[in-house]
């Protein structure tokens, strides 16, 4: 079976779009989530619980045919609905008496002491020079943070989604269809998909996040529901806080453009849409070139005829350079999806260059990683190197917006939201660079803290369970490496110490950011920070690394010193 496995991967070709690391270890999977649960008890009793609390594409390609794509309990069948499994009814709406997680508009900072510099105030971000430096993050409805309302050792996410045999044994072949999920949330009363809708824009806003840009997969059944209803908790929790509509032209199934004119008006008329100073809309299809520039053309004339909404097109392509020009005429900015590994990403400066030669503004792309299972395919993000290079590049490219891809996509493994396996470290590392990207200053450390990243299984790792199709490198992906990385944020020099699995060692961190890769080895991986005797910070990743694996795994799992 293993060479059977091997000879598949070799003659894959190339294309871009489980049950996670719990093998074997069923106990602190239900320690972890418990914790969760308990943390979250606050929110079932209205005095809700927000990880925040006071105190302080998408597929870069369609799957290829017949490739499963992602489900969910309720949906239609042009939203991926599951098949042969008796899903959940989603909860009756009570808008005259939601749950909403916590008071509309409340602050809902971070813990003290959260981050390795202080946050500026939202009014910092969102005014002058920082405030035109916008950030979104790219939001896929079929994963919000619960998808029944159950508790979360027995829910749809860990019964279907992270279970190879779930739905039925659909998602088998690939060791089930997620490796992640969202942190898991309490049961809550009265309209609880509102509720949590709201607790993901608290949670992104208080990263210092502009909004989300919404992909809109359907024009009915759930998830077009969940994109309405997404709007509204925007608006409700904060009226800054904006969606930018992202038709998904992989997904969408209409050839007219008068539906899809219709469509985007139904969602652009919320207040929480995201107009131009002037009031057009703004409409950033994905990947736009599926559809000619006299196509788009279309829909914009009827945005302005019969709903009299002017348009700001931003179109994303996955081939910039081959369409920028048909495009130009039409086109307020341009973006892209962008690649996935640290290496390569020079591209991106020539196609910002263009963009603003053109006139034109540019949403850089920013990521953490991708793996996608049902794929067959993942990036080598080499730790957090992957996240630094893109953040890099939208600051020194001079890049107007910036994307983050994604927000919630975990079919891809490429989210950015605070999950099971990455708590909150890559949404915190990215309100450091997003406020350079925003200010123009890097922020002062002024607490020493520890990232932790790195994979639970060897990159080579031959899974020993009933999966048959394993991930193998993109095409032009960095080579797969094998490493642990200790990136230390540090108010002055210091020695951080380190174990992974039976070795031990220590460096030297200078002050401000050092990134220190050591090898991976099976066993668990920590790291403390030692200046004068005295342990400053410390950090250890919950999951131990396994030469011998059921489920391919490798996404790469972060922890960080600045939350328990």
């Amino acid at each position: 079976m293993a060479a059977e496995r091997r000879t598949e991967r070799q003659a894959r070709p190339p294309s871009h779009r489980r049950r996670p690391g719990f093998r074997g270890r069923g106990p602190l999977l239900a320690l972890l989530i418990s914790g969760f649960l308990l943390a979250g008890a606050f929110a079932a009793t209205g005095a809700a619980w927000d990880p925040f609390a006071d105190g302080a594409g998408r597929n870069a390609s369609a799957p290829a045919p017949g490739t499963p794509g992602p489900t969910e309990p309720g949906a239609g069948p042009t939203t991926g609905a599951p098949s042969g499994t008796a899903a959940p009814e989603p909860a009756p709406k009570t808008p005259d008496k939601r749950a909403t997680g916590a008071p509309a508009g409340s602050g809902a900072p971070r813990p003290a002491g959260a981050l390795p510099f202080d946050m500026p105030q939202p009014a910092a971000l969102r005014s002058g020079a920082a405030g035109r430096k916008l950030v979104f993050a790219h939001y896929f409805t079929p994963y919000p943070l619960s998808l029944d309302n159950a508790p979360a050792d027995g829910d749809y996410y860990t019964r279907n989604y992270l279970e190879p045999a779930g739905e039925s044994g659909k998602h088998e072949r690939y060791g089930g269809l997620l490796r992640d999920r969202p942190l898991p949330v309490p049961p809550k009363g009265g309209d609880w998909e509102y509720a949590n809708l709201q607790q993901e824009v608290r949670t992104a806003r208080a990263a210092g996040i502009d909004g989300f840009t919404l992909d809109m997969l359907s024009l009915s059944g759930k998830n077009w529901e969940r994109s309405n209803l997404l709007m509204e908790a925007a608006r409700s929790v904060d009226p800054a806080f904006k969606i930018m509509l992202m038709p998904d032209m992989t997904s969408l199934k209409t050839d007219d453009p008068g539906v899809l004119a219709d469509a985007l008006a139904a969602l652009g008329k919320a207040p929480a849409a995201h107009r131009l100073g002037d009031g057009r809309l703004v409409v950033s299809p994905f990947k736009a070139e599926a559809k000619s520039a006299q196509w788009w053309t279309q829909v914009i004339a009827a945005l302005r005829s019969k709903h009299g909404i002017g348009t700001a097109f931003v179109p994303l392509f996955l081939d910039f350079g081959a369409h920028s020009g048909e495009f130009a005429p039409i086109s307020h900015g341009f973006s892209e999806w962008g690649s996935r590994s640290y290496v390569g990403q020079e591209s991106s400066t020539r196609d910002a260059e263009r963009a603003h030669g053109m006139g034109k503004l540019w949403m850089q792309p920013v990521s953490v990683q991708d793996a996608r299972p049902n794929q067959g395919i993942y990036d080598e993000a080499g730790n957090t190197a992957t996240l630094r290079s893109t953040w890099q590049h939208a600051i020194d490219d001079g890049a107007d917006w910036v994307q983050l891809t994604t927000w919630n996509d975990y079919s891809e493994g490429s989210q950015f939201a605070p999950s099971l396996h990455n708590g909150y470290a890559y949404l915190d590392l990215t309100s450091y660079y997003l406020t350079r990207f925003k200010t123009g200053a890097w922020p002062k450390v002024v607490r020493d803290t520890l990232y932790l990243t790195a994979r639970t299984q060897f990159a080579a790792a031959d899974p020993t369970g009933t999966q048959s199709l394993v991930m193998a490198p993109r095409k032009g992906s960095a080579a797969p490496r094998d490493t642990v990385e200790v990136l230390s944020f540090l108010t002055e020099p210091g020695t951080v110490r380190t174990a992974v699995g039976a070795a031990t060692g220590s460096h030297e961190a200078a002050a401000g950011i050092h990134s220190e890769l050591l090898p991976l080895r099976a066993g668990s991986a920590s790291a403390v920070l030692v200046r004068d005797g005295k342990a400053r910070a410390d950090v250890e990743l919950p999951y131990p690394v396994d030469h011998t694996v059921s489920v391919q795994d490798l996404q790469y799992y972060a922890a960080t010193s600045g939350r328990e």
